[in-house]
């Protein structure tokens, strides 16, 4: 019997033909919507992960709360050299890197760009330190030394082909960085995180004299020294600067984080934006059942004849409420069909047009629980869309629709 209900949906479907396709649209472009931004969703989550993972939990990251754009810029009572010499002292802290992000002005082939410069510790230990939790190694020449004082390293968006200074940057070459001529030493490899692709390095010393600031810290990292717990040495660390500060708790002017904390802060501010992108796609899903509701009620009309010849040699109430369930349900179901296609489609090609970018972050990651949970949703929404029309059709009275032309 369920058979032959699925047999007469289907023809009903393939005889409105173009209707059909039409009012499906709705239902495919938000499926389509919704598989798409689940997929880069997921990419991207899985990827921030892997780069999270790459910091390791024994490493703390310490800087004053407020400001805009980089970590400590325009805040009003920044963290200190005393501060991180103070959290060196702190039980469980192996040793503590300072560190300055600083926005600067970069010359190259008369092309300006602004960009961020960033400092490496003159400790050979604590530089390596660094660059391993950032995953940051040499593609050509070396790494920065001590005695490094007119000299940079520079990520991969200063030598990969067609960059916005209309020049491939190689070993030796010089730039100008607030208006100071600098050598090249170095050519980091590329991470495919676009903050790290877009920086330039240079030790802490000399970045210090470019500034002309020798006390000021941006970011303080803090090494947990080997079996020490980083979330009880974190809180430590938090009394500590309070007390330094003089701020109460709660009241705190700076932040202590780790690594999984850092990630779970920009997992909500992910699944935040996920909500608000699926949000807007499901109006295309409520568009797309109101046309599968316009088409049942157009197929009830047009078949109401159909209807009392059914009910007229034995079919009950329940089987024209069931077979126009099912055609409704079908029709967002198929709908469903071609939104995965078109959203595994349309993810891809984000992916492959951000990887010829240089973002290889953002990838589409698709699961058989995302693939069923869509066609699932989409015949819900079907079957959702079509009760109305269908509960008009099975109180249709046998004479009346027989008497309708």
């Amino acid at each position: 019997m369920i058979k032959d209900y699925f047999k007469l949906s289907f023809r009903g479907i393939i005889k409105r033909g173009l209707r059909s396709w039409l009012t499906m649209i709705g239902i495919f472009i938000g499926i389509a919507a919704i598989v798409s931004l689940i997929s880069l969703g997921n990419g991207l989550e899985q990827a921030i992960t892997s780069q999270f993972s790459s910091l390791g939990s024994d490493k703390l990251t310490i800087s004053a709360k407020g400001g805009f754009g980089m970590p400590g810029q325009g805040v009003l009572n920044p963290v200190t050299v005393d501060d991180a010499e103070a959290i060196e002292d702190v039980v469980g802290v192996d040793s503590t890197i300072t560190r300055i992000l600083e926005p600067v002005k970069i010359e190259i082939n008369d092309v300006i760009e602004y960009r961020a410069l960033a400092s490496i510790p003159e400790d050979t230990k604590l530089m390596n330190i660094l660059l391993d939790s950032m995953g940051l190694k040499i593609e050509k020449g070396r790494m920065l030394e001590q005695k490094d004082n007119d000299k940079i390293v520079v990520a991969y968006d200063y030598y990969k082909p067609d960059n916005v200074f209309k020049k491939q940057i190689i070993v030796g070459d010089r730039i100008l960085i607030n208006d100071r001529k600098y050598d090249v030493i170095g050519l980091l490899g590329k991470s495919g995180n676009p903050l790290m692709d877009g920086a330039v390095l240079m030790m802490d010393g000399p970045l210090r004299e470019l500034i002309d600031d020798k006390e000021r810290v941006d970011v303080i990292v803090a090494v947990v020294a080997a079996g020490f717990d980083p979330n009880k040495v974190a809180l430590d660390i938090e009394k500590t600067l309070r007390k330094r500060r003089d701020v109460k708790e709660g009241k705190e002017d700076f932040t202590v984080q780790t690594p999984k904390q850092l990630f779970e802060t920009v997992g909500t501010i992910l699944a935040v934006v996920q909500v608000i992108l699926i949000g807007i796609a499901a109006i295309s899903l409520l568009v797309g059942g109101i046309g599968i509701t316009n088409t049942m009620y157009t197929s009830v009309l047009e078949r109401t004849r159909d209807i009392g010849i059914m009910k007229s040699i034995g079919a009950r109430n329940k089987d024209i409420l069931l077979l126009y369930l099912i055609e409704s349900g079908l029709l967002g179901l198929t709908g469903g069909i071609v939104g995965i296609a078109a959203g595994i489609f349309l993810s891809k090609t984000v992916e492959i047009v951000a990887n010829n970018f240089g973002i290889s972050l953002l990838k589409a990651e698709f699961s058989l629980m995302l693939i069923l949970f869509a066609l699932f949703f989409s015949f819900i929404v079907g079957v959702a869309a079509g009760v109305l029309p269908a509960r008009q059709a099975s109180k249709l009275q046998p004479v009346e629709a027989l008497r309708k032309k």
